[in-house]
């Protein structure tokens, strides 16, 4: 196979090993050769939907690792603006449509649009009438990421649909921004049903990945503390691909570290060494510095959750054919 065997061979390891967790998450305490047979059917072919995507995640992470990091923040930049519908993956249409992606908080900043392509197509080659929205492929694609990277694997069901419409402006009012204060944070993540708890569990996802030099000179967004040890350059461009670790000591792994960083006030960004300003979210920071088990399984109950936000009331949902836009490329009801 030209995705190679020992890629898919580290799929099927992690889906079987997801197997297991889904029927224990669930509470099935048949064993598992007898969930296996009542199930055949479905298992094959959602097994087979989580290998195609886990190899192609496999690979993407192989040949960066940053990626995985650009996989979980593109699942929640896409749930956090009106559900978990997939509308954050649809092209601008010049003069007819403008989408998520062109929106501030992820143009030229959000990332992997590609990754979800080649899954949505190794779908298709792998797995032959598998009906799978692009909306599953981002939370599947999400997972991996957070499995490959350190963290532990967690549930994911499947049922998703796409929207056929985005919002470039909730993408501006919804998502969290890296100057938010507190309140704010707390208010944006509880108007999605998230406490504070939550949040300083999904916020976690900064242990790994980077922020770009272009956000960071732009004093709002970067923690005052860190401002003398940037080494950016300001200014710098829009087009400046410069760098820096959210997390200062291992920021390619899934881990703690994050939380630590926090507690020294060395966050990077505004956004997150706030986390410490009031003890609602301060408290729960240094619980999952103290207990980094406690922290992965609280990540991935927050994961789950966030996976589940329903699309927005009304809107149209379909099963797309290709991610990037809706199915007969009509936008009469965008």
């Amino acid at each position: 196979m030209a995705f190679g065997a020992t890629h898919l061979s580290f799929a099927f390891c992690l889906m079987a090993l997801i197997v297991l967790v889904n029927a224990d998450f669930y509470g099935n305490k048949e064993p598992t050769n007898n969930i296996l047979e009542q199930n055949s059917e479905m298992l094959t072919q959602d097994f087979c939907i989580f290998a195609a995507v886990g190899s192609v995640v496999t690979e993407a992470i192989a040949r960066e690792r940053r990626m995985g990091a650009s996989l979980i923040r593109l699942f929640f930049h896409d749930c956090f603006v009106d559900g978990c519908d997939a509308g954050i993956l649809l092209d601008d249409i010049p003069g007819r449509f403008q989408g998520e992606k062109t929106s501030p908080p992820n143009n030229n900043s959000v990332r992997g649009y590609q990754v979800i392509d080649q899954a949505k197509q190794r779908i298709k080659t792998m797995c032959p009438g598998a009906a799978v929205s692009c909306a599953d492929i981002l939370a599947l694609a999400a997972r991996d990421s957070v499995a490959m990277l350190g963290g532990i694997p967690y549930p994911v069901s499947l049922g998703r649909r796409d929207a056929r419409t985005a919002n470039f402006t909730g993408a501006l009012t919804q998502l969290p921004a890296p100057f938010d204060d507190l309140n704010v944070q707390l208010k944006k993540f509880s108007d999605k049903g998230m406490s504070a708890r939550e949040m300083v569990a999904l916020v976690g996802s900064h242990t790994v990945g980077f922020a770009r030099c272009v956000t960071l000179c732009d004093d709002r967004n970067i923690n005052p503390a860190m401002k003398s040890t940037l080494k950016c350059g300001c200014p710098v461009s829009n087009n400046n691909t410069n760098l820096v670790p959210l997390d200062l000591m291992t920021p390619d792994f899934f881990d703690k570290f994050y939380y630590e960083d926090l507690i020294r006030n060395q966050g990077l960004l505004f956004s997150d060494q706030v986390l410490m300003g009031s003890t609602a979210t301060s408290d729960v920071v240094r619980t999952y510095n103290s207990n980094p088990a406690l922290f992965l399984r609280e990540f991935n109950d927050a994961m789950i959750k966030m996976g589940n936000l329903p699309p927005s009331r009304g809107v149209q949902l379909e099963i797309r054919d290709v991610c990037s836009k809706v199915n007969s490329n009509s936008i009469a009801d965008m």
